[in-house]
């Protein structure tokens, strides 16, 4: 249940109710939110974001810290935290927190991603309380021996075991990213390398806990039916009583500069449907040069964003080269992240054949340049993906919860609409041009085992 894979649902889900709320607004954009903020004297940040459509409410903790985070040679122990993390305190037993949650006709759930890890509940408003007495409880309550460990750790063993080992496209990206990220921490898998889960010991696992979990290295969001004051009542008095602690600086390994394009082919007798990516590290929100990420953002929906993308209209559509291709751009990350273009291709058709077709579209727009009107669509297209988001009651949590653990601020939140909207079709070129250069370039190529011809 609480797989490291959640996050991907989450990132989507994120960017698809942030772009709708964002861009489908009343022309005043700070009442797209409206967020109440509020800081507890020991650090922990809250933002409130009222939803009165149904007597529910999302409870969701975030903490500055992921699998970037990691000492070296310790990788997956962000994740294998989380697990951890309900196995019990002084005051509940191991199970007896999912266990409340459920008499109490709640779901819950956690995730890890590289840069941030977080738990939800989502209860009946009168819950609320309850929710922030178990959450503040384990923040710095948690109690853990070797016995625990050893039997979770075979449940992260196996939950790497059938997400990754048994899935060709899962061992393909995780090499991928070790290809991409020659130095930074991005490259190792945010599930971890089994021989390091295998090493992790009590010692290893509680220094980490101690050393991030606290409230003024946390972010409370509560989105729902609720009133601000008697969430920062409540708030107070579950959480407040918790002491600060001095948190360390994130300070992780920078990546150098890449000289040569990389390439990593995978090939597996279990692949059915053959299929080819390629990568460069592009900036985020969070990036020095952050304007390039909102360009970055509308060229990634005018190469791959619908059915009238460049890439599904020249290779699908037109050419009739692939079943699918795309483009994807991950813009919030804390660090440098990427931009990606992919493809599949149709039965019978070479992978060279298609990534050259790929290559020539990449090559148009970067001597060309996109237009006024394609630009414009890119920006309508962000606003018609997520048209029912409106409703949602996790949706603004999760944004500013991603948001809030990778550098931006509510201020950054409430002005994404402005910026997207001030985007150029010049500044679109720029960022492409100073992106998109093959020797920066990391591609993986996923094959079957009797695929001699394709490269």
């Amino acid at each position: 249940m609480r797989s490291y894979k959640i996050r991907i649902k989450i990132i989507i889900n994120i960017l698809l109710t942030f772009i709708y709320f964002l861009l489908a607004a009343e022309p005043s954009v700070s009442q797209i939110f409206n967020p109440t903020t509020f800081k507890l004297k020991n650090g922990l940040k809250i933002v409130v974001i009222e939803n009165h459509r149904a007597p529910v409410v999302t409870h969701m903790m975030w903490y500055k810290v992921g699998a970037a985070d990691e000492p070296p040679g310790k990788s997956g122990i962000a994740h294998f935290l989380e697990h951890l993390m309900f196995k019990g305190t002084a005051n509940r037993a191991p199970g007896e927190f999912s266990e409340i949650v459920a008499r109490n006709g709640g779901k819950e759930n956690a995730f890890t991603s590289q840069d941030y890890t977080g738990y939800y509940q989502i209860v009946s408003k009168d819950k609320l309380g309850l929710m922030m007495e178990l959450e503040a409880d384990r923040m710095m309550g948690l109690v853990l021996n070797q016995e625990s460990i050893n039997i979770e750790r075979q449940v992260v063993i196996e939950e790497r075991r059938t997400r990754v080992e048994t899935s060709p496209q899962a061992k393909l990206n995780e090499q991928v990213m070790a290809a991409t990220y020659s130095n930074h921490p991005y490259r190792l898998p945010v599930i971890g390398w089994k021989h390091e889960i295998e090493a992790l010991q009590l010692d290893d696992i509680i220094g980490f806990y101690k050393k991030w979990y606290a409230p003024n290295n946390a972010i409370l969001i509560v989105s729902g039916d609720v009133n601000p004051s008697e969430v920062y009542d409540l708030a107070k008095t579950y959480y407040g009583k918790l002491p600060f602690k001095k948190i360390p600086l994130r300070l992780r390994p920078s990546e150098p500069n890449q000289h040569a394009p990389r390439e990593v082919v995978l090939r597996d007798p279990r692949v059915l449907q053959p299929s080819w990516s390629r990568r460069w590290l592009a900036p985020s929100y969070n990036s020095p040069n952050k304007n390039h990420a909102y360009a970055l953002e509308v060229f990634a929906e005018v190469m791959g964003g619908g059915n009238t993308s460049r890439l599904n209209t020249s290779l699908v559509i037109s050419q009739k080269l692939a079943v699918s291709a795309g483009a994807w751009y991950a813009s919030d990350a804390l660090d440098t992240s990427t931009f990606v273009v992919w493809f599949s291709p149709r039965s019978g058709i070479s992978m060279d054949v298609v990534s050259a077709a790929l290559e020539k579209e990449l090559y148009k727009v970067k001597r060309n340049g996109t237009t006024k009107e394609e630009v414009n669509r890119a920006k309508q297209r962000l606003l018609d993906s997520a048209i029912f988001a409106r409703d949602s009651i996790e949706g603004p949590a999760q944004i500013f919860g991603v948001a809030m653990t990778t550098g931006q601020d509510v201020e950054d939140v409430e002005n994404w609409a402005n910026r997207i909207s001030d985007v150029t079709p010049d500044q679109v070129d720029l960022a492409a041009q100073a992106v998109l250069k093959i020797n920066t370039s990391t591609t993986g190529i996923l094959l079957p085992t009797d695929n001699i011809k394709a490269k």
